[in-house]
């Protein structure tokens, strides 16, 4: 048995070695091949791509390397369809793995999809698409496969769980975390995580630096921890400290994300998959977003945002718990009295948090050995 496995970013290079690890005590026999990362190859996925070749991120960043993009793909498709693997298996990057799924599966070999786009929050016309490109589809979150039912998609799905929910799951004293970021054992202390990309601190740096600066005004001695996921987004958030709360306990941190909220009371970020990685943490949390206006103008007059919701915790939640400010809303003072009440008040620190529990049991699921079952299924085993 032969089965190629195509990753687009470190995440899935994370979830592709997993998965390659469930597939071989299934299938002692298989071999791996594919675009790999190094968590791949340790596992035993013979690499005839590197996964650097997929990971960008921004239309700046994507358009110069859109024709070695493509060839790669084109290259791909001519090898898979020459060596007819059992399978197939696309790890997100949706933009990427889906069309060459598709043209895979037309001609005549099982693809498989791990992580489904989000079209339930937005663009829900993608979901023929996807029913096209692959024959099986694996789902991280539990409501995706009543998504595709629901639009009446001919496709089969599988939930597997969420793989963060394994990664998460040791606990760590938040004693251990404040020491091993230099923070104040017995502070009251908030994390800031306003993105990892530039554009996201662009519309969230300042009012979260502002936030800070609101909240010492009423608690001098609260301190601030910022990870920045990478050293060129320091200099945005420097200059948001020194323009708006200069005088605030600050601690930046190069990435230790998941220290960082292991460390705080509370905190305060933008949507996206750090507000999971909250849940998972047992942290409560304030969310905010903001986008340019004409980003805003064009979500809402062409109505592609499907949700009231955005972020992760309230969608999997059974109600909505966790404060969202978006847009208009995404203001300092709105931001700091919500964070305030989680920093300060246990009932509502504890309202918040009783949710996540049944959430983290959820999503626990042993995702890459759910996958490897299904894939196994899929070939007839």
């Amino acid at each position: 048995m032969r089965i190629a496995v195509l990753a687009g970013e470190p995440s899935g290079d994370l979830l592709g070695a997993a998965i390659v690890r469930a597939l071989q005590l299934r299938f002692p026999e298989a071999s791996f091949y594919g675009v790999t990362g190094p968590r791949m190859r340790e596992a035993g996925c013979e690499s005839i791509a590197d996964i650097d070749a997929l990971s960008v991120m921004g239309l700046a960043e994507v358009l110069p390397k859109l024709p070695s993009i493509l060839r790669l793909r084109k290259s791909l498709r001519e090898r898979f369809v020459a060596d007819r693997p059992d399978c197939v298996i696309g790890i997100d990057a949706p933009d990427f793995n889906l069309p060459l799924e598709r043209r895979l599966s037309e001609a005549g070999l099982n693809t498989v999809h791990v992580v489904s786009p989000t079209v339930w929050a937005w663009r829900a016309g993608r979901v023929k698409s996807i029913a096209r490109s692959t024959r099986l589809l694996l789902c991280l979150f539990p409501f995706e496969p009543k998504f595709y039912a629901d639009q009446g998609a001919h496709l089969k799905t599988a939930y597997i769980g969420h793989p963060l929910a394994e990664e998460l799951s040791a606990p760590i004293a938040r004693a251990d975390a404040r020491a091993q970021l230099g923070l104040p054992a017995d502070a009251s202390v908030a994390a800031l995580l306003p993105g990892s990309r530039g554009g996201e601190l662009k519309y969230l740096a300042e009012s979260f630096a502002q936030t800070a600066a609101w909240l010492s005004v009423r608690h001098p001695q609260l301190h601030f921890v910022v990870p920045l996921a990478k050293p060129s987004l320091r200099p945005a958030f420097e200059a948001a400290i020194s323009l708006h709360a200069p005088a605030v306990h600050w601690h930046l941190v190069e990435g230790e994300s998941r220290a960082a909220m292991r460390a705080a009371d509370a905190v305060l970020l933008a949507s996206g998959t750090a507000t999971l990685e909250c849940l998972l943490l047992d942290r409560p949390m304030v969310v905010g977003y903001r986008v340019s206006a004409f980003t805003a103008w064009l979500l809402r007059s062409l109505n592609l945002l499907k949700i009231e919701r955005v972020s992760l915790p309230n969608l999997l939640c059974s109600a909505p718990v966790v404060p969202e400010f978006l847009q208009e809303a995404a203001t300092p003072e709105n931001f700091g009295v919500a964070l305030e009440k989680l920093l300060f008040d246990p009932a509502a620190r504890a309202a918040q948090l009783a949710p996540f529990a049944d959430v983290r049991a959820t999503l626990k699921q042993d995702a890459a050995a759910r996958a490897a079952q299904a894939i196994a299924e899929l070939l007839g085993h």
